[in-house]
């Protein structure tokens, strides 16, 4: 486990390990790579971060991550894979399940979409956008990256 400070002052604990954590997971995030680029939305408030967002009634956290990557981004994902999840420690508690899924095509961003754009950006574009969305510069998301880059997915 892997525990850090977000910039929000709160502890947030990422695991590895499925069901690590007492609280369900209610969120999602989703780490789409495709020809060397990772997949972004730009959140008109946040900036620059990765796909996500929370599971509607009735949804599995699978069909929530590709209902979500599909509203922010236009883009459509398959294998969808299990992957972190992670538990903030803000009021209320709460963790989120991470993603990763395969690009499997791209469509223009929906009209009801909940972004103002999205964006295929290498490693190194991804941490210096400008905004570059608080929950993506925290130690967590580095560490997210290293570990699909080390577990070696094919994308």
């Amino acid at each position: 486990m892997f525990t850090f400070e977000d910039l929000h002052g709160c502890t947030v604990e990422l695991s590895f390990t499925p069901e690590t954590f007492q609280v369900a997971s209610k969120h999602v995030l989703i780490l789409v790579q495709h020809e060397g680029k990772w997949l972004t939305t730009i959140h008109e408030r946040r900036g620059t971060e990765f796909p996500g967002g929370k599971v509607e009634e009735g949804e599995t956290l699978e069909e929530a991550a590709i209902r979500e990557v599909y509203e922010e981004t236009g883009v459509h994902v398959k294998d969808v894979q299990w992957f972190a999840e992670y538990a903030v420690h803000a009021e209320p508690l709460f963790s989120k399940t991470v993603f990763t899924a395969r690009f499997h095509a791209q469509d223009p961003l929906p009209v009801d979409h909940e972004t103002i754009g999205m964006a295929w950006l290498t490693e190194e574009e991804v941490f210096r956008a400008e905004p570059l969305s608080f929950y993506m510069q925290d130690d967590g998301m580095k560490m997210l990256l290293r570990e699909v880059k080390q577990h070696g997915r094919q994308w």
